[in-house]
């Protein structure tokens, strides 16, 4: 009786919490916060981003936070410096946490927690829908129509492919996402390359005996792929690790997507290549800053094609985010932490 009453205060106590920048994630309102609402005292803050570190540490000092909630808005050293003591967990609401000195953080007692798989079929399917669009020219189609160019009706100006049979290479292909895209690729009879320094897919991995799936050197990937897709994860290793160089080892028909993030481009190289016309094009949902500077070649070459960074954005993929957030919280009030990063 006595541990089921402690439990039950445990579960009971609502520590209070801060939403720093709502506004990046629920941008239409349209998402249910109540879970989270119901189980911490919550101060939602509705802004796209914060940059001033003592607007930060002034924020959430003043709100008394114990838990403060982020959404791909970074977090200077210098606000971790100044939060009170009273704040004892950082949840970043998403998968990468680039933007949280974990370290830091970690020394000032501070839980740094991640939502490791919230988007993994939407982040697939987003390089799918780039790889249908580039085999049909859907993006140049549309781009001379909206310019008023008709004259695609008459004489069709764009070579157009199939994709059945085409290679399609994954950068960092092993994980989860990568591993998704391979299972929408494969029916569609795509070939999936997958590159690997220790030239093999990890045991027990679901395509191990996969005829269809090659596990292969990064050079060779880059040269046999029709389509090439970031599925990595952005570190010190893999920070522009996509330049000029391996850029050049591409077919000249093939397409370079990006939905991973996008410093693992080095930019100022790809754009070269593209003025270049090295490569027949670039999808990249993630750019190294979002969104790229106004007078940034990324938006005028006509062979790059940009998106603000959706593959997460789904109305379904950002309450499912909100709901594992909301577990991750829970899981700390009830003394069993989860998806610590730190």
């Amino acid at each position: 009786m006595a541990m089921a009453a402690a439990a039950t205060r445990i579960l009971m106590r609502r520590p209070t919490a801060i939403f720093l920048n709502a506004s990046r994630l629920d941008y239409d309102k349209a998402l249910d916060f109540s879970r989270l609402q119901k189980i911490t005292d919550l101060t939602v803050n509705s802004v796209d981003a914060m940059t001033d570190a003592d607007e930060i540490a002034s924020l959430v000092n003043s709100s008394n936070a114990e838990i403060i909630i982020t959404k791909e808005t970074e977090v200077p050293l210098s606000a971790v410096q100044k939060f009170s003591s009273n704040v004892k967990l950082m949840c970043e609401a998403g998968t990468g946490y680039n933007n949280i000195p974990i370290d830091d953080a970690r020394t000032k007692g501070i839980l740094v927690c991640n939502i490791p798989t919230y988007s993994t079929e939407s982040v697939a399917h987003m390089v799918i829908t780039y790889v249908m669009n580039f085999s049909a020219a859907i993006f140049q189609q549309a781009k001379m129509l909206h310019e008023g160019n008709q004259s695609n009706f008459r004489v069709f100006q764009h070579p157009i492919y199939e994709i059945s049979n085409k290679k399609i290479g994954l950068i960092g292909g092993s994980g989860t996402i990568g591993t998704a895209v391979a299972d929408v690729a494969l029916p569609l009879g795509m070939e999936v390359l997958i590159s690997s320094r220790s030239g093999r897919l990890p045991k027990g991995h679901k395509y191990e005996n996969n005829d269809r799936v090659k596990v292969v050197p990064l050079d060779e990937l880059l040269a046999s792929s029709d389509f090439v897709s970031i599925n990595c994860p952005l570190n010190s290793e893999t920070r522009h690790s996509i330049g000029d160089r391996e850029i050049r080892l591409m077919k000249p028909t093939a397409f370079l997507i990006n939905t991973a993030r996008g410093a693992i481009i080095n930019e100022a190289e790809l754009i070269n290549c593209m003025k270049e016309k090295v490569i027949a094009g670039a999808g990249l949902d993630t750019q190294e800053v979002e969104p790229p500077a106004a007078d940034s070649d990324l938006w005028t070459l006509d062979n790059v094609f940009l998106t603000p960074h959706i593959g997460w954005r789904r109305l379904e993929t950002r309450q499912r985010l909100v709901d594992m957030t909301t577990d991750n919280i829970e899981s700390y009030i009830g003394g069993k932490t989860k998806n610590v990063i730190n």
